[in-house]
């Protein structure tokens, strides 16, 4: 009898064989309550830092200084709903993406071609470093003010420092992509007969990709920041503009409702990017196939 009960004990314990589908519902099921996890506690704490904040700024500090969420979120509902000093918030945001945008286009397309041909030619790269590094050290905002004496309180004086910001964050990673180039296979594909423009744009461009994309996730923000401290020195519109003003009139929900917008901004273009990066990295193997050897 205790043969027959541990028999089935046994065969009870023995998992029943699960089909293809059925492990990648399950998989599918276990993804899903992670990121329902993931997304309570981030809501979670979000709920517990504005809640501590409105309460201390309600019973402890002074919300003309330090504002709070409640102000916050009525300065946000009267710009997008009644306009801003200087008109539709539509406009302040749309002038600032746009400078950002244009901004951000010159300056890593630059970068890209400059620090990749630069990172191939030593020589060049020995007699400009000085150069180039002399540059970067320049406080950004005295070229920012001197852009606006330059090319005015318009779009260009913005672009300007945003190309500035921009160019040197992709530059870098661009020289440095194309310095960590296994010569090897360079050398292997000179022997095949690739002259120098097959090999930069077969080889050196494609081994650099990565180290160039994961710069344009820093360097959109730093258009953004380009972009509202050219807005911030002298503009007639943006979201820069809108900080400058609520500083000036001592109104710090202003500045916290502009800071928000700027964020949700670079969130969206962080997003588009990594979106973007995805794609054209589909070949690349994730870190989780290839440390489990799938």
């Amino acid at each position: 009898m205790s043969h027959n009960v541990l028999e089935k004990g046994s065969a009870a314990a023995v998992p029943e064989n699960e089909t293809e589908e059925q492990i990648l519902t399950r998989v599918r099921t276990n993804a899903r309550r992670a990121r329902i996890r993931t997304w309570g506690l981030r809501l979670a704490l979000i709920a517990l830092w504005l809640g501590s904040w409105e309460l201390t700024a309600s019973l402890w500090i002074d919300p003309f200084f330090y504002s709070k969420p409640t102000l916050i979120w009525d300065r946000l509902v009267e710009w997008f709903t009644e306009g801003t000093q200087f008109g539709s918030i539509w406009l302040q945001i749309f002038t600032t993406v746009e400078e950002a945008v244009l901004g951000f286009l010159i300056g890593a397309v630059a970068g890209v071609v400059l620090g990749t041909l630069l990172g191939r030619s030593r020589y060049w790269a020995d007699v400009l470093a000085p150069f180039i590094k002399a540059l970067n050290a320049v406080p950004r905002i005295v070229l920012a003010a001197l852009f606006i004496i330059w090319f005015g309180l318009g779009l260009s004086s913005k672009v300007a420092t945003v190309v500035v910001l921009v160019f040197f964050a992709v530059f870098f990673n661009a020289f440095t992509g194309a310095r960590e180039v296994d010569g090897n296979v360079i050398n292997n594909a000179r022997i095949l007969g690739a002259g120098k423009r097959q090999v930069l744009t077969a080889i050196v461009l494609p081994s650099a990709t990565t180290w160039i994309l994961s710069s344009l996730h820093t360097a959109f923000g730093f258009a953004l920041i380009g972009a509202v401290v050219g807005e911030y020195a002298g503009a007639s519109k943006g979201l820069g503009l809108l900080i400058s003003n609520a500083q000036g009139t001592f109104d710090s929900a202003g500045i916290y409702a502009g800071m928000i917008i700027i964020t949700v901004i670079a969130l969206l273009a962080e997003w588009a990017i990594g979106f973007a990066e995805n794609k054209l990295l589909k070949w690349r193997p994730s870190q989780a196939q290839s440390s489990h050897g799938i």
